[in-house]
């Protein structure tokens, strides 16, 4: 039987923007699906509560526990939802996720524009202290210095044009892998698809 994986969009997307992502790790043998939910008006801790009720009831139908890939906001979301040790998750990954807090979204906030992110501004200002403990997660950082991102932040350092490669490294993390890609571009690499799909059977990034 092949591994389910759920994925996740980020904050202002929905679920076709996943689909370049998807259909490349059902070439490679996965079982893939979408989660949508509302990242602005409903937030990332009502979607992490949402995620966790969905997989709570697959389980409860009896379906395989599942590996989460969290694009952005997502990655965050499944991080979020996986804190409870008990949710029926394998592996995770985070796709230039800002897990350490966004400084774009920090420097959007300092210009009066914060309500742009709605619900889920606190944790993209703050991100997270640590991974949960009792999964095995790993975060892929773009290098491509391309992105909307560039106008509302200023970086230090590697950067997907959006997140910062060192808001990606996030303590407790069992691997991390950078990929010459922009924020939106990591969807659509094929670089990034092997990468995760490499984690997803080994818990290590391949290369």
């Amino acid at each position: 039987m092949a591994d389910r994986v759920v994925l996740l969009h980020g904050i202002w997307n929905n679920r076709p923007v996943l689909w370049p992502l998807a259909a490349r790790l059902r070439a490679a043998g996965f079982e893939t699906e979408t989660f949508g939910y509302p990242s602005v008006f409903g937030g990332a801790e009502a979607a992490a509560q949402q995620l966790a009720g969905k997989l709570r009831l697959d389980a409860r139908k009896r379906k395989a526990p599942a590996h989460l890939v969290g694009h952005s906001l997502g990655g965050l979301v499944s991080l979020l939802a996986a804190q409870d040790p008990e949710l029926p998750v394998q592996r995770i990954v985070c796709l230039g996720s800002p897990l350490t807090g966004s400084g774009a979204a920090r420097a959007v906030h300092g210009r009066g524009l914060g309500f742009g992110m709605g619900r889920s501004a606190r944790v993209l200002l703050k991100g997270l202290e640590h991974a949960p403990q009792h999964r095995e997660v790993g975060a892929i950082a773009g290098t491509l210095e391309a992105g909307l991102g560039r106008v509302f932040g200023t970086f230090d350092g590697p950067h997907d044009g959006t997140v910062a490669v060192d808001e990606t490294r996030l303590p407790g993390l069992v691997d991390h892998f950078e990929v010459r890609a922009s924020h939106m571009g990591l969807l659509v690499s094929r670089v990034a698809a092997e990468a995760v799909a490499s984690f997803l059977r080994t818990g290590r990034f391949a290369g």
